[in-house]
Order: structure tokens, then sequence, then C-alpha cells
């Protein structure tokens, strides 16, 4: 390292990580900064869960497919790299719950599950009469009292029943974390919902006030379908990562190499590395797993309450046939798996219908999961047994004649980490143990502030701009 340079070390090269080594090392070539980044990432690739396999002409994504286009810190840094013409919206179509071995249409008007249009809600087989008169109670019950974090599940069942969450509300808020929002924090994860209830009163009457107005067709708009709110890359996820790897700076990432522990020697941090060599920083980005940090700063009690923090394992399925093997089809692009539903899957996604660059003409993508919040031992089974329960619990709702093609199973171990109740709090605690003992150290990643990729970049965008301050280099 040059004199008179200051380093920064960024601990792992998922979205966070890769984040972080961007911003940084463009606002360092565009100022001239006096300041050297790098990255370290264990593994030999960077971009942590943005996994593809591209085979066959099928275009097969081992993590996450898609993230929500109204985020759109994602699709900025599309554009600052060059992937900007590569992103595609979903194909839009039916999704459905299923329920007592039978897939119910989503109801029309509802907003992650909670109802706004009466009409779909009393017409659904969803739910019984008790139960729908139930979930008329969010119009006359009393807000949650102001600044009390609770799970998901018990404000969602105070407000509109059990029925209502256990068959509509639990499977599409879980799908999105793999947790049991029974004890997932509301404040963590979904605090809208809370400010709604205060602002409204009813739940209800507030997500209808929210929802956008139903789209307009255009004379010019054909009658075609707008595209839906979620994009991804025709060339795949993993190419995003790739992209933003070939703008950091030469030598600027080190792979294969794993940050032991981490000591801070008067104002600096030393950081030990599993091949006994060391690096000397001023400043750290934390963007590994929250286990992974609690390891590394082990030194410090402070980050003790990580090891309590759980985490779920989930894998999912995907399967290539020929479409002629689907015998019995279903209108629509998948299904999620009520909580009373005998059945080892948790949703189902037929890719070829929601994406279309993801399976070549005449072929057929289908994308299930497995793996449940103190249930998730078969993970751990080999891919044969996984993909026969697969294929045992896609026999009860549609008809497929032969074997997949081929198969790709995608194994998560303690990947998805759950933000229980009370998370933020621990997190704010923490962190203000770190400014105060670890000055210039900074946490990102999808143990904090959210798990989808633009909320990881956001926290990396944050934490380059944490460091800027921290080196008064800022604007």
């Amino acid at each position: 390292m040059e004199a008179g340079k200051k380093r920064v070390l960024i601990i792992g090269g998922g979205m966070a990580g890769l984040t972080s080594a961007y911003y940084l090392q463009k606002i360092v070539r565009e100022r001239g900064l006096p300041l050297e980044v790098i990255l370290l990432e264990a593994s030999h690739r960077l971009g942590g869960k943005m996994q593809t396999v591209v085979k066959d002409g099928f275009i097969i994504e081992r993590g996450p497919d898609s993230f929500l286009a109204r985020k759109t810190s994602m699709s900025r840094l599309a554009a600052e790299v060059g992937m900007k013409d590569e992103l595609i919206s979903n194909s839009t179509g039916k999704s459905y719950v299923l329920v007592n071995d039978r897939l119910h249409p989503m109801p029309g008007g509802s907003i992650m599950g909670i109802p706004t249009e009466v009409g779909p809600f009393i017409t659904t087989g969803l739910f019984s009469v008790p139960g729908k008169m139930r979930a008329a109670a969010d119009f006359i019950l009393p807000k949650s009292p102001a600044g009390q974090d609770q799970s998901l599940g018990r404000f969602f069942r105070r407000r509109l029943g059990n029925e209502v969450v256990e068959n509509l509300i639990e499977p599409l808020l879980s799908g999105i974390y793999a947790g049991d929002i029974d004890q997932m924090s509301l404040m963590a994860t979904f605090p809208q919902f809370y400010q709604v209830e205060q602002k409204s009163r009813s739940l209800i009457l507030g997500m209808k006030q929210m929802a956008p107005p139903p789209a307009k067709k255009t004379p010019d708009s054909g009658g075609k379908k707008k595209g839906g709110a979620f994009l991804t890359f025709r060339t795949g996820l993993q190419s995003f990562a790739e992209a933003i790897e070939a703008r950091l700076e030469p030598n600027s990432v080190l792979k294969g190499l794993k940050a032991t522990s981490i000591e801070k020697v008067d104002d600096d941090y030393e950081v030990i590395l599993n091949n006994g060599e060391s690096l000397i920083a001023d400043c750290i980005i934390s963007a590994v797993p929250h286990h992974i940090a609690q390891s590394i700063f082990s030194g410090y009690s402070f980050f003790d309450p990580l090891k309590s923090v759980p985490s779920t394992s989930v894998a999912n399925v995907a399967m290539a046939f020929p479409e002629s093997a689907i015998k019995q089809d279903i209108d629509g692009t998948g299904f999620v798996v009520s909580r009373n539903a005998d059945y080892t899957i948790t949703a189902c996604t037929w890719t070829h219908k929601k994406w279309s660059h993801a399976a070549p003409a005449g072929k057929a993508l289908l994308r299930c999961y497995v793996g449940k919040p103190g249930d998730d031992t078969i993970v751990d089974l080999s891919d044969d047994q996984i993909t026969r329960i697969v294929l045992e619990d896609l026999s009860k709702t549609m008809e497929i004649d032969g074997d997949p093609e081929f198969v790709v199973v995608s194994r998560w171990k303690d990947a998805m980490p759950q933000y229980t109740v009370g998370h933020k709090q621990r997190l704010e605690t923490l962190r203000g143990h770190i400014a105060a003992e670890l000055p210039g150290v900074f946490l990102a990643g999808a143990s904090y502030e959210g798990v989808g990729l633009p909320d990881c970049i956001d926290q990396g965008e944050a934490a380059a701009k944490d460091v800027l301050d921290y080196l008064n280099l800022g604007d």
C-alpha cells in the first residue's frame, strides 16, 4: 500500500460486498482519493446466491430469480455496469394457493394477501364463511399500541383471523424470508403494515386506499398485458455479478481467502486470514452472514447475540420437461402452499410461463421449493430423494408424463436469516457498541436490513458512504 493511502477491506463478495466495492472504487477514481479498496471472498466466485446454470437452452437460477422493479437501486446499478438492456420483466398470469388439495386462484385485489376488494374475497373458496366473517372484524378492531414490535403472525391473526393468515398471508409472506411468521418481527420485515394500521386503523381500508388504480388500456397498447412487478436479466443473475466484477480495479479482489479473526490494533484493524497471513486496514465492511461475522469478531462479546439469530435451510428443485409431458396444465405462473396442507413443497413456479427466456420453445421448466423453519431436514436428502418427493407432491395437482429431462437441485444451508421479534432493537444496540468500540467497522448484508437483492445493494451503498464519512473523504 502506498504511503499516505488509507485501506478499506470488504469481507464477503455477495451483493452487499460487491456493491460497496464498486461504489467505493468508482468514487476513488472520480475524485482521485488516497484510498485502496480490497474485496475478500472465501469462495472462488463473487455474487453470493446469484448463481445461474445455463444448460440445453435453459437458464436456471439456483438462488433468487428476480427482484422487485419498484426497488430501483438494482436497476440503477445495472445501468452503471452496462446491463440495462439485459433487464426483462416477468410475464403476468394467475397465481394460486394450494389448500385442501385444490389450487385456488389468488383473490383479485389482494395485496400481499390482504383483501382490498369485497367481491373476490366473498366468492373465493380459500376461506369458510366463518373465516370471512372473522376477517371483517378488521373494520372495527382498534389499532395496535404505538411503537410496539410483535410477530407478523400475531399482528395479522388479530386483525384478520387464523384462516386468512394460514391460507393466504402466511404462504405469501413466509416465502419471502423462508420464516415462521409467528416468530418474524413485524417492524423488521413489513413495517408498512403497522404504519397503515396506525394511520387508517383498519388494515383492509388502509391497503385499499394505497392500492394503485387499475391500469387503463390505451389505443396503442393493443390490449397487451403490461410486464409484471419483477425484473431479472435475460443472461441470468450471475451475469450481473460478473459485470460488476469486471469493473472493479485489477488485483483488488482476493478470492479463496477467508478472514478468521479481526483485532483492533491502535487505530487500525489486523485481519488474520486462513492462510496464516494478515492484512492491515483502516476500515472494515463486514458483508458476510451474521454467524460468520460473529465468528470473525469473536473477541468482542457484543457480537455474541448474533449467535442466537436463527437461519433456515432451504432448497429448490428445477426440472426440465418437454411441454407435451405436462398433461394437466394450469393457466398461471405458479402457486404457494398453505401451512396446513400435507405437502413437502412450499411453492412451485412454472418458470417457462413466468420468464419466457428461461426455457427453449416447446420446453417446460418447473421450479419447486422445499425447507421450512423447524422442518428443513429434507435439504440434507440426496438429489434423487428430494426430486422424488417433489414429483409426488406435484402429481397431486397436475399430471406429468415421464421423468424430467434433467434436474438441478440447489441447497442453501442456514442461508435465510430470521428477523425475529426485537430484531431492529438488537441491531441498533450492536451498531452502537461497534461505533463506540470498533469505529470504522460497518455491517451490511441480508442478515441485517432486508434479504432482497436491492436491499443488499442499498446496504452496500450505505456502507460505502459510511466509510467515506468516517475517513473524512465524503462530500
